[in-house]
């Protein structure tokens, strides 16, 4: 039985306009399984081996992002995280916490942005082009975990 998540990414890699390598689809099916957003040193930890090294992991991230399968949710600290594009997440209108104690990143899509009728159209793109986190102690260290 075929690999169904891996012929899916296959498939949006190269509707996308890419060549489906290897690494490419593994980082874009490791993206697509993940909870949370993920930092390059994150996706090197989980598919980094002889075959494939940071710089290409690091390449993948970059080509992804450029055609629209991924995008970068967080850019706190110097540090980047991707998340993978769904097929019915148009419009990320989603704020991300990220925890300045433990470093962990996560969706909050309980939070939601709800443009109303009175942002004009001139600020209704920019704010969907935004990047929208919060900084601040998660649940976990605040009681100390």
């Amino acid at each position: 039985m075929a690999d169904t998540s891996h012929d899916r990414a296959k498939a949006q890699i190269r509707d996308a306009g890419l060549r489906a390598t290897a690494p490419r689809i593994a980082v874009l099916e490791l993206l697509e399984s993940s909870s949370k957003p993920l930092s390059h040193t994150e996706v090197v930890n989980e598919l980094c081996s002889d075959v494939w090294d940071q710089a290409t992991l690091y390449r993948n991230l970059l080509k992804l992002t450029e055609v629209g399968l991924a995008r970068a949710v967080s850019k706190v600290d110097g540090i980047v995280r991707y998340q993978a594009c769904g097929d019915d997440d148009g419009l990320h209108l989603h704020p991300h916490f990220s925890c300045k104690s433990c470093g962990t990143v996560e969706c909050l899509p309980e939070a939601k942005l709800k443009l109303s009728a009175k942002v004009t159209r001139r600020w209704s793109r920019s704010l969907v082009a935004a990047e929208m986190q919060l900084v601040g102690d998660c649940p976990s260290c605040l009681q100390g975990t």
